[in-house]
């Protein structure tokens, strides 16, 4: 099958994940996220009781594989739980500051690229895969993806304040967007889907028409 790649960027709260995984589905896509390879790299680290900030003691990428199935992150093909993934977030953040980290996610993300693929993260469209044939650059306000992620875990154990919420929110996309390699923008020929005042649902059908619109051109 030919390749066909679809390039997802933006910050977190946007709407990447729930997004992509819609579209994916409705198009057949096969959907990599890259969000939760990343964590599955961090929590490896963390079992090994290594300084996550340490570039040097990263040997263990060269002995592991990561890949994104239908939905599950696998490291050397067992699946890891998805709410040890969520709760890494913090911990992934460190590890994808570091090159070493980087170069060795790319060969993941790359070879995972088979046929038609959607893949989601804050670098695919401008270093993973800067020739992808549609790239979409979710975004929407601080307070309203703070507001979002204060909905999703009330009532939970990990509920926290809003405001708490918003300053983590607001400190994360400094660090993405100010990292040396590989910051968080946007392409320059991405399109920017503002979702601040979208529903899920508007914004799958822009992104599935604009998929379209690339494949029957």
């Amino acid at each position: 099958m030919e390749k066909f790649v679809v390039a997802i960027d933006g910050p977190a709260g946007s709407g990447k994940s729930s997004i992509s995984k819609i579209v994916a589905d409705t198009l057949n896509f096969t959907r990599i996220n890259t969000g939760a390879m990343y964590r599955a790299i961090a929590l490896e680290a963390q079992k090994r009781n290594i300084d996550l900030t340490d570039e040097s003691k990263y040997d263990f990428l060269d002995d592991i594989t990561v890949v994104y199935d239908n939905g599950v992150t696998k490291v050397n093909g067992e699946p890891v739980d998805n709410e040890a993934l969520k709760g890494a977030s913090k911990a992934a953040s460190e590890c994808s500051k570091l090159k070493r980290v980087r170069d060795r996610m790319l060969t993941f993300q790359r070879n995972s690229a088979i046929g038609k693929v959607l893949m989601d993260g804050r670098d695919i469209g401008t270093v993973v895969f800067p020739d992808a044939d549609v790239k979409i650059y979710l975004d929407a306000s601080a307070e309203e993806r703070a507001k979002r992620r204060y909905l999703e875990i009330k009532g939970t154990p990990i509920e926290k304040p809003y405001d708490e919420i918003l300053k983590e929110i607001n400190d994360r996309d400094y660090e993405d967007k100010h990292r040396p390699i590989a910051p968080l923008k946007q392409a320059d020929d991405a399109i920017l889907i503002d979702t601040t005042s979208l529903t899920i649902d508007e914004v799958v059908n822009k992104i599935i028409s604009l998929i379209n619109e690339k494949l029957r051109g």
